[in-house]
C-alpha cells in the first residue's frame, strides 16, 4: 500500500485515471449539494419535540454543525493523503487492509449508495406529486400478485426512475457537464433558502409567542443526545467530495477548502432556517410538525408560500440526487482496479473521461430498487453498518498517523487529536442510538455485510489467478 500514484497527478491523461477538472468552487457546491436535500425541512419537528426551548434548539443545530466540521477536518487529511477516487473505500483499505475497503464498497453498491439514490428519487417524485398528483408515489398504475406477495407500481416510481436515468445521462457526458448541472441546482436551491430566510426574518411574526412546553422526562444530556441524532442525520452527505478527490485540481489545497467551506455554508443555512421556524411557529406546533418547512412558510406567507417552498424542496432533492449520483459512482472503479469487483467497472470512457460503466451500473441497480420498492427495507437494515463505517473511517486517521507517519501530509487535521476524536465520539453516538432503536435491523445489517465475505474471497482468488 502506498500514497497517491504519480499517474494520478493533476493533468494526467492516463487512461487509468480520471482527469482533474474540478475546482475548489465546484467541490464546495458539491459538498453543499450532497447535504441540502429535504432533511432540514422535515426533521426540525423531531428536534423541537426533544428540546422544546428556542435556545436549546439553536444550540443543538450549532453543535451538530461543529461536530460535522470536525468530521470534515478529519476527512480532509485522509483525502489529501490519498487524493484518489474511492473515498472511504481507500481510507479503510489503507488503514485496515483490503477486505475492509471491499466490504464498504460492496455495501455501498448494493444498498448504501444505490438505496440512498432510490430514496432521494422517490422523495423527488413525492414532492412532484404535490403539483401533479397523477405523478405521485400514491398513484398506482399496475400491480402483480405472485402467491402471497404483491408488487405494485406507481407513477411516482416511474418518475423516480426517469430522474435517476436523466441525471446519470448528464454525468455520463463528462464530469464538467455533471458538475455544471450540479452547480446550477445548488446555486438555485441555496438562493431559494436565502430568499425564504430573508423574507421570513424581515416579516413580522404571525403569532404572539406562548410559553415553551416543559422538557420531556429524562436528563437534559439524554434529550440533547436524542435531538443530536436527528441533527447529525440531517447533516449526512457532507463527506461526498472525498469520493471525487481524483478529479479535483490541486487536491492538497482545494479538498480541505471545499469540505470546510461547504460544511460551514450548510451550518449557516440550517441556523438561519431554524431562526425562521422559531419566528413562524410556536414551539409546541413545531414539535408536532412532520413538515416544518412548509408549515412555517404557510404561517408566514399563506398557502401560496407553502407551495413555493415545496417547489424549492423539489429542486433541493433533485440537486442532492444529482450530487449523490456523481460522487458515489467513483467508489466502484478503484475496487475494480484492485481486482475486487467486476473488471469492466474500472474502465474510463475515452471521450467523456468518466467511469461510465461504474456510473451506469450503480444507477441501473438503483432504478431496479426504485421500481421494486424494496430500497426502504434494505436501507433500514444497513443503517447500523453505515455508521460503523463512519466510526472506522474516523479512527483510520489515528491508525495512519501511527503506522505510516512518513507519508506526506499536505494538510494535517486541525486540533488533532481532540477534534477528530470528537467526530469519532459523535459517530459512536449514532452507533449506540441506532443499535438501541433498531436492534433487529442492526443485526440483520451485519448479516447483509457478512454476505460480502464469500464475494471477497471469490474476487481475491480471481485476481490471484489473473496473469
Amino acid at each position: 500500500m502506498s500514497g497517491p500514484s504519480p499517474a494520478a497527478a493533476p493533468g494526467s491523461s492516463s487512461d487509468h485515471y480520471l482527469l482533474r477538472r474540478l475546482s475548489a468552487f465546484d467541490g464546495t457546491l458539491l459538498t453543499v449539494g450532497s447535504v441540502l436535500g429535504s432533511g432540514i425541512f422535515l426533521t426540525g419537528g423531531a428536534v423541537a419535540a426533544a428540546l422544546p426551548h428556542a435556545s436549546l434548539i439553536l444550540l443543538v443545530w450549532l453543535a451538530g454543525g461543529l461536530l460535522t466540521m470536525a468530521g470534515a477536518v478529519t476527512y480532509a487529511e485522509l483525502g489529501t493523503l490519498f487524493p484518489r477516487a474511492g473515498g472511504l473505500y481507500d481510507f479503510l483499505k489503507e488503514a485496515y487492509g483490503p477486505i475492509w475497503g471491499f466490504l464498504y464498497g460492496w455495501s455501498a453498491f448494493w444498498v448504501i449508495m444505490s438505496g440512498g439514490i432510490a430514496a432521494l428519487a422517490a422523495g423527488f417524485a413525492e414532492y412532484l406529486g404535490v403539483f401533479v398528483p397523477d405523478l405521485s408515489t400514491h398513484h398506482m398504475i399496475a400491480s402483480l400478485s405472485v402467491g402471497s406477495a404483491t408488487w405494485e407500481l406507481s407513477s411516482g416510481q416511474i418518475v423516480a426512475a426517469a430522474a435517476i436515468f436523466a441525471l446519470t445521462a448528464v454525468n455520463y457526458l463528462g464530469v464538467r457537464q455533471g458538475a455544471t448541472t450540479q452547480n446550477l441546482l445548488t446555486v438555485l436551491k441555496v438562493g431559494s433558502v436565502l430568499v425564504f430566510c430573508a423574507l421570513g426574518l424581515w416579516l413580522p411574526a404571525p403569532l404572539a409567542r406562548g410559553p415553551s412546553p416543559p422538557l420531556a422526562q429524562g436528563s437534559l444530556a439524554a434529550l440533547f443526545g436524542v435531538a443530536m441524532i436527528a441533527v447529525l442525520w440531517t447533516y449526512d452527505g457532507w463527506y461526498g467530495l472525498v469520493f471525487s478527490a481524483e478529479e479535483l485540481r490541486e487536491p492538497e489545497r482545494s479538498l480541505p477548502r471545499a469540505l470546510l467551506a461547504g460544511t460551514l455554508i450548510i451550518m449557516v443555512l440550517y441556523l438561519l432556517l431554524n431562526f425562521v421556524y422559531l419566528k413562524a411557529l410556536p414551539i409546541a406546533r413545531m414539535a408536532a410538525s412532520s413538515r416544518i418547512g412548509e408549515d412555517a412558510a404557510a404561517a408566514l406567507f399563506g398557502p401560496l408560500g407553502a407551495r413555493l417552498l415545496s417547489a424549492a424542496i423539489l429542486v433541493s432533492i433533485f440537486g442532492c440526487l444529482s450530487a449523490t449520483i456523481l460522487y458515489s459512482s467513483r467508489i466502484y472503479m478503484p475496487m475494480a482496479r484492485d481486482g475486487l469487483f467486476f473488471r469492466s467497472l474500472a474502465r474510463i470512457d475515452p471521450r467523456s473521461r468518466v467511469p461510465a460503466r461504474s456510473l451506469w451500473a450503480q444507477s441501473l441497480w438503483a432504478i431496479l430498487l426504485t421500481l421494486s420498492g424494496t430500497y426502504e427495507q434494505l436501507f433500514t437494515y444497513v443503517t447500523f453498518v453505515v455508521v460503523l463505517f463512519q466510526v472506522a473511517a474516523g479512527i483510520a486517521l489515528f491508525v495512519l498517523r501511527r503506522r505510516r507517519p512518513t507519508l506526506p501530509r499536505p494538510y494535517r487535521a486541525w486540533g488533532y487529536p481532540v477534534v477528530p476524536a470528537l467526530f469519532v465520539l459523535a459517530s459512536l453516538l449514532l452507533v449506540g442510538n441506532t443499535l438501541a432503536e433498531r436492534p433487529i435491523e442492526s443485526i440483520a445489517g451485519l448479516g447483509l455485510l457478512a454476505l460480502g465475505l464469500p464475494a471477497y474471497a471469490f474476487w481475491r482468488r480471481r485476481a490471484a489467478a489473473s496473469p
